[in-house]
């Protein structure tokens, strides 16, 4: 299996290293190519054409697009994507910084969806041929015509605003500080023994993964009970009522497990859309992520930002897509027979 899941890893590689190449020139160019101005967000409005000229010196701009793309290459090559224009910082601290909120959102947004999609999935099959099916039916189609950052504005009005239940802005309460050890919140207030923090953070991330999670989960439904309303008829499946195996054992013990495949492979491709769907919803809930990086580096018109988050959401969703082959692989005895 080792053998058959580093060929996997080294395709993929192959793969993953010219698309990001790909799109970093695209990104490049078209950035270049627009009418835009990141010098006149530093310019003082007494500022001499002097001064402006230094500036467009230091930051390369007064290169060709050719030229600076291969500088700009050759730093990222040395772990280095340039220096922010607006922020006046560093572009890989900058992402350090922000990345880890995103991938908390991110991965409790899926533990949300993952639960609601496969117990709703299974609930849409179980109740096949009732009256009930159509009522959740219809349920799961509005849920899926709607989209995160309306779930967003729904969740805020209701469990933030009318019923102020829950927080919905920010990591954790402006009055406890963030320990600086991994940028993980989860894990540095298990590190830290903060149990406070902890359940500050866990009310805080609640509302943006659900709003995530809930335009995400339909979808799985919808994929689940289709691949076990395909495995149901299957003879291993006459074979186990033949026995005498209960419905309910049937569905959960043979069924799921096959049908579980193709829905663990949509699992994995939607979850690099709801990692670059958390831009938005990072801006609603004034969540402090790599989304909301962005957005910023898009108004100032800071280039090299825009360029590095970019690339990072690129890598992330390729990474996403390696790793899924790869489970996938682990977890059909077919794939690795063959």
């Amino acid at each position: 299996m080792l053998r058959l899941i580093g060929g996997i890893v080294l395709r993929r590689v192959l793969v993953l290293v010219p698309m990001l190449f790909i799109v970093s020139i695209m990104i490049f160019v078209v950035l270049r190519l627009l009418p835009a101005n990141p010098i006149g967000m530093l310019i003082a409005p007494n500022a001499t054409a002097e001064d402006i000229e230094r500036l467009r010196v230091y930051y390369g701009l007064d290169r060709t697009i050719l030229e600076q793309y291969g500088l700009w290459l050759g730093h990222v090559f040395a772990g280095d994507l340039g220096d922010a224009i607006s922020f006046r910082a560093d572009v890989l601290g900058l992402i350090g910084e922000t990345l880890p909120a995103t991938i908390e959102l991110a991965l409790m947004a899926l533990v949300f969806a993952v639960v609601i999609g496969l117990s709703g999935g299974l609930l849409l099959f179980h109740w096949r041929g009732k009256r009930r099916e159509t009522v959740a039916d219809v349920t799961s189609l509005a849920m899926l015509s709607t989209p995160d950052f309306l779930w967003a504005l729904f969740l805020i009005l209701t469990f933030g605003v009318a019923w102020t239940l829950l927080p919905f802005a920010g990591r954790a309460a402006p009055s406890l500080v963030l320990p600086d050890i991994t940028g993980f919140v989860f894990i540095d207030s298990l590190i830290t023994g903060q149990l406070d923090l902890l359940g500050s953070w866990f009310l805080h991330i609640l509302l943006p993964a659900l709003a995530l999670a809930l335009a995400f989960a339909p979808l799985v439904m919808r994929v689940l009970r289709a691949s076990l309303s395909e495995v149901i008829n299957e003879d291993y499946i006459t074979l186990a009522r033949l026995r005498g195996v209960g419905e309910g054992r049937i569905l959960l013990r043979h069924a799921f497990k096959n049908a579980a495949l193709p829905t663990l492979t949509l699992i994995g491709v939607q979850f690099g859309f709801v990692f670059g769907g958390t831009l938005l919803v990072e801006i609603i809930f004034s969540y402090p992520g790599i989304g909301n990086l962005m957005v910023r580096a898009v108004r100032n018109q800071d280039m090299p930002v825009i360029q590095g988050v970019t690339l990072t959401y690129c890598a992330a969703v390729l990474f996403t897509n390696l790793a899924v082959d790869v489970l996938y692989v682990v977890l059909n005895p077919k794939l690795r027979r063959e």
